[in-house]
């Protein structure tokens, strides 16, 4: 795995994810399809937490303090918790894109990983390539969930009208 090649694509993912939102006001950004989904905003902002909170410092965590603790997180807790719900959408994407920005610079001084360094968790070894991996994909799921979100949203939208004809989701 290459470094450049991990930072290359977590900027053209945080940039795609912030293009999946163009255009979305903010209570469509609160919408919810059923009371057991998240919303976009609720998505973003779990992004956000994940982008400082889990990746970038549980990376940090295998590459450089395998003898200390695990950081613990509480993603799905976080979402009430932290009130996702209550935050200005706006607010969020400069939230996410700084966030995102200070991973990039701090995954540029990292020259050459060690992709094999490892953690070792209860359910167990985690490698810092895993890491990595996972964080890479994370964000193509939730850009997912996001498209999901918005398909969802045009069809409540449409009432009583039906979207058939654009082909099977």
């Amino acid at each position: 795995m290459e470094i450049k090649a991990c930072i290359l694509q977590l900027r053209l993912q945080g940039e795609m994810i912030i293009d999946l939102v163009a255009g979305v006001t903010e209570s469509t950004a609160r919408w919810k399809p059923d009371q057991g989904s998240w919303s976009i905003l609720e998505v973003l902002n779990h992004l956000v937490d994940e982008e400082i909170l889990d990746f970038r410092q549980h990376l940090d965590h295998i590459l450089h303090k395998p003898t200390q603790p695990w950081p613990r997180i509480d993603p799905q807790g976080w979402v009430k918790e932290k009130g996702y719900q209550q935050r200005e959408l706006a607010q969020t994407l400069d939230n996410f894109r700084q966030a995102r920005t200070e991973s990039l610079q701090w995954l540029l001084t990292l020259t050459s990983p060690d992709w094999q360094a490892s953690f070792e968790l209860p359910w167990g070894r985690m490698t810092a390539g895993d890491m990595m991996a996972s964080w890479l994909a994370h964000d193509l799921l939730h850009a997912r969930q996001i498209i999901e979100l918005r398909y969802q949203y045009t069809v409540y939208e449409s009432q009583p009208f039906f979207v058939d004809y654009a082909g099977e989701w």
